[in-house]
C-alpha cells in the first residue's frame, strides 16, 4: 500500500520546499556574509589566544594567593598587544615626519629634474609649473577620481578600524566564556561521539595557537634579516624600517609591499642606488619567505604540508584577498581536523 506522502505530488512539494529553504538560507548568509567573515575571524583570534590566556589564568597572584582571573588575563594580553603598537607607533611616526618633510622641501628639484628629463626624451614640450600641472590635471577628469580615491581610501581605513576594534571586542566575550561555548557545541553531538568531538576542539585550538605563533616567529626572522640587510646597506632609520618589515610580515600579500615603501623612500633620499640595492633586498627576502619559510615554518607548527600551505594561500587569496590569506593556513588547519575525523568514520561504515 502506497502511503499518501509517497505520491508523486507530495514528493514535489516537499523538493520544492526544501529547495524554497535552501535559496532563501544561501540568500541570508550572503547578505550577512560581512559579519560571518568578523565573526570567524574573532573565533580564530579567541582559539589561537586561548593557550596564552589559559597559562597566565593558572598562574597565582602573590598578593591574592589565588589564580588571575580570566578577563584580566585577557585584559594584559591585550594591553601588551596595543603597546606594542603604540610603541612602534612612537619610533615610525617622528621618522615619517621628519621624512615627509624632506621629501616636500625636495619636490620642487625632483620635479624640475623629471620634466628635463623629459623635455630631453621628446616626451614633455616645456616645463609645467605645479599650478599648470594641477589645472592639466583637473581638465583631464582627474580631480574628481583622484577625490574619489582619496574619500574610499579614508572611508575604508574608518571602516578596518571599527572592524578591528568588534573583532577585539568579540574575541575578548568568546575567551571569556570559551569554556561554556565549548561544552554547549560539544552537546550537540550524541554522547558516544563527544569524547571525539572533545578532542578535535583541542587539536584544532593547538593548530590555530601554532599557526599564530608561527605568523609571529615569520615577523621576527623578516625583522632581524632586514635590520641586518638594512644596516649593512647604510639605511638610516634601519631599526624602524626592519620593525616595520616584521610588522607588515602578518599581513599576506601587501604586507611585505607596503613594508618595503618606506625603506625605499628613506633610502631613495640618500641616493638613487642605495634605493635600487633596498628594492633587490627586499625581493629576494621575500622570495625566500614565500617559496621556503611559510610552507616549511607552517608545516613544522601546523603541521600542513607545504604544497598544501602554498595551495591554501594561493585559493584564500584568489576568493578574498588579502583577507583571504590571512585566513587561509588556520582554516586549511580546521578542514585538516575534520577530514581527519570523518574519513576514519567513512571507511568503517
Amino acid at each position: 500500500m502506497t502511503h499518501p506522502s509517497d505520491s508523486p505530488r507530495a514528493l514535489i512539494r516537499y523538493a520544492l520546499v526544501g529547495l524554497a529553504l535552501t535559496v532563501a538560507i544561501a540568500w541570508m548568509l550572503y547578505e550577512i556574509r560581512d559579519a560571518l567573515m568578523l565573526v570567524y575571524i574573532s573565533a580564530l583570534v579567541a582559539i589561537g589566544l586561548s593557550p596564552l590566556v589559559n597559562a597566565i589564568e593558572r598562574k597565582r597572584l602573590p598578593s591574592l594567593r589565588r589564580s588571575a582571573p580570566r578577563w584580566a588575563a585577557i585584559l594584559v594580553i591585550y594591553l601588551c598587544i596595543i603597546g606594542t603598537i603604540v610603541g612602534v607607533a612612537m619610533l615610525v611616526v617622528p621618522v615619517v615626519v621628519t621624512q615627509a618633510r624632506d621629501l616636500a622641501a625636495a619636490l620642487p628639484r625632483l620635479s624640475h629634474q623629471g620634466q628635463l628629463w623629459l623635455i630631453d626624451r621628446g616626451l614633455l614640450s616645456r616645463e609645467l609649473s605645479a599650478t599648470e600641472a594641477v589645472q592639466q590635471t583637473a581638465a583631464g577628469g582627474g580631480a574628481p577620481d583622484a577625490v574619489g580615491f582619496v574619500v574610499s581610501a579614508v572611508w575604508r581605513f574608518v571602516g578596518g578600524v571599527f572592524g578591528i576594534i568588534t573583532i577585539l571586542v568579540l574575541a575578548f566575550y568568546l575567551l571569556v566564556d570559551g569554556e561554556n561555548l565549548v561544552t554547549l557545541f560539544v552537546r550537540l553531538f550524541p554522547r558516544g561521539r563527544r569524547v571525539r568531538v572533545e578532542d578535535a576542539c583541542r587539536r584544532v585550538t593547538s593548530k590555530v595557537s601554532a599557526w599564530l605563533g608561527g605568523q609571529l616567529l615569520l615577523g621576527g626572522i623578516i625583522g632581524s634579516t632586514a635590520a641586518l640587510g638594512l644596516f649593512l646597506m647604510g639605511v638610516p632609520f634601519f631599526y624602524v624600517l626592519a620593525m616595520i618589515a616584521g610588522l607588515g610580515e602578518m599581513i599576506p600579500i601587501v604586507g611585505p609591499i607596503l613594508s618595503a615603501v618606506p625603506a625605499i623612500a628613506v633610502a631613495l633620499s640618500v641616493k638613487p642606488a642605495l634605493a635600487l640595492a633596498v628594492i633587490a633586498f627586499y625581493f629576494a627576502q621575500q622570495q625566500l619567505e614565500n617559496h621556503l619559510l611559510v610552507p616549511k615554518i607552517m608545516q613544522r607548527q601546523v603541521g600542513i604540508s607545504p604544497v598544501g600551505v602554498i595551495i591554501a594561500l594561493l585559493i584564500g587569496g584568489s576568493l578574498l584577498g588579502v583577507i583571504g590569506a590571512i585566513l587561509a593556513v588556520p582554516t586549511a588547519a580546521i578542514l585538516q581536523v575534520l577530514f581527519q575525523e570523518l574519513v576514519p568514520e567513512a571507511d568503517t561504515d
